[in-house]
């Protein structure tokens, strides 16, 4: 599958028994290489467990990519349930990334709908008021929830409430995933030295 971001929730909404269902679109990337399934069979066990609104991408050998169109109550109901239908067709399938979270400049602008020019001139001449990178350098990348959260907060751009929801949960999603690698005292350092700033 082609590296493709989208990072818009569908204006369709319905409502099922008195509730707004949205339709969020997002993207679970898997490690599959501890998958005991013939890789021929992914794409039929996805489709058989719950994830018939996803488009399957099965480009790269070990690795599965799902672009779903999941109509939910909330982002949050959106991906977990299609984490564990993708979980249920492939046991020991690894998440690699949910998407949208880590974005650079490119990805904020085509987001919001302005220029490259316009948000890179926006973040540098915020400074500290700006939200921090989560890696600076010649291609920085933010967690976009943060940007989406100061645009919208801060700056008063139009920021429609259900994408912030699902880059937030994203983030959230990745930095669980993250977080299993990390060696308790290390996390407890982290955590003391947060406690005393």
């Amino acid at each position: 599958m082609a590296r493709q971001l989208q990072f818009t929730r569908t204006e369709r909404r319905t409502r099922v028994m008195g509730v707004t269902v949205n339709e969020y679109e997002f993207t679970l990337r898997f490690d599959v290489s501890r998958v005991r399934l013939d890789p021929v069979h992914h794409v039929e066990e996805l489709a058989s467990n719950g994830c018939d609104d996803a488009t399957i991408g099965t480009g790269i050998l070990g690795r599965v990519a799902l672009l779903f169109f999941r109509e939910a109550v909330s982002a949050e109901d959106a991906v977990m349930s299609a984490l564990h239908d993708v979980i249920r067709a492939l046991p020991n399938a690894k998440l690699i990334e949910a998407v949208p979270d880590l974005v650079g400049i490119t990805e904020i602008a085509e987001t919001v709908g302005k220029t490259r020019q316009n948000i890179r001139k926006l973040l540098v001449s915020c400074g500290a008021d700006a939200p921090l990178p989560v890696h600076e350098g010649s291609s920085s990348i933010w967690h976009l929830a943060h940007v989406l959260t100061w645009l919208r907060d801060a700056k008063q751009y139009q920021i429609d409430d259900e994408l912030v929801d699902l880059a937030n949960t994203n983030m959230q999603l990745n930095s669980a995933c993250a977080r299993i690698s990390v060696a308790p005292r290390i996390e407890r350092g982290v955590e003391e030295l947060q406690v005393e700033a």
